[in-house]
């Protein structure tokens, strides 16, 4: 990915059309989002990373006919993963593993709570738009990719406490925003 923030929209025209790169792009914005809504319905580390998978390997067949309505994907992923976690869940229970587990999922999906959250991501992801470049690219590397402040350092050819002190206030920015629209 560039400096330049590309819109959920690009990349998933350009993964309809075939793109690995671009599917891969989404695949790292997306995937921690995507494991903590399955850990949250399945509670189980396991089968919250085969929930993602699941998830993932779906998108990447459904994706060239998805038409994206909003500027995330973020809310589509999250209904794929929701019918993933009944699925493994279901299945959990014909195998004698867990019997109230798919019972429980209508009252884990709250749509509301859903809606929140996406304009908490959309609140988050406008806030990081609006950071300069190398905020940006900081911010993806340490909060999306997982690199350490000394990998993403090296990256991008800066010092060590310049990562870690933009990052701290990236973070703040970050934080204050998503209070703002949690707030009733």
């Amino acid at each position: 990915m560039t400096d330049d923030v590309i819109d959920d929209r690009a990349l998933v025209a350009r993964a309809a059309d075939g793109s690995e790169d671009a599917f891969r792009s989404l695949y790292r914005a997306y995937v921690r989002p995507v494991y903590w809504i399955a850990f949250g319905l399945v509670h189980d580390e396991s089968d919250a990373e085969d929930v993602v998978q699941e998830t993932f390997v779906v998108a990447w067949r459904k994706i060239p006919k998805l038409r994206l309505e909003g500027a995330s994907l973020l809310p589509w992923l999250a209904t794929v993963c929701r019918l993933q976690a009944q699925n493994r869940l279901r299945s959990k229970r014909r195998h004698g593993n867990t019997a109230e587990l798919d019972e429980r999922i209508p009252a884990l999906v709250d749509v509301e709570n859903q809606v929140v959250e996406a304009e908490t991501v959309a609140a988050i992801l406008a806030a990081v738009d609006g950071l300069g470049d190398l905020d940006r690219e900081i911010f993806r590397l340490c909060a999306a990719e997982g690199y350490g402040y000394q990998a993403a350092a090296e990256t991008l050819g800066v010092s060590h406490g310049t990562v870690r002190n933009r990052l701290s206030r990236i973070r703040s920015r970050v934080r204050a925003t998503a209070m703002e629209t949690e707030t009733p």
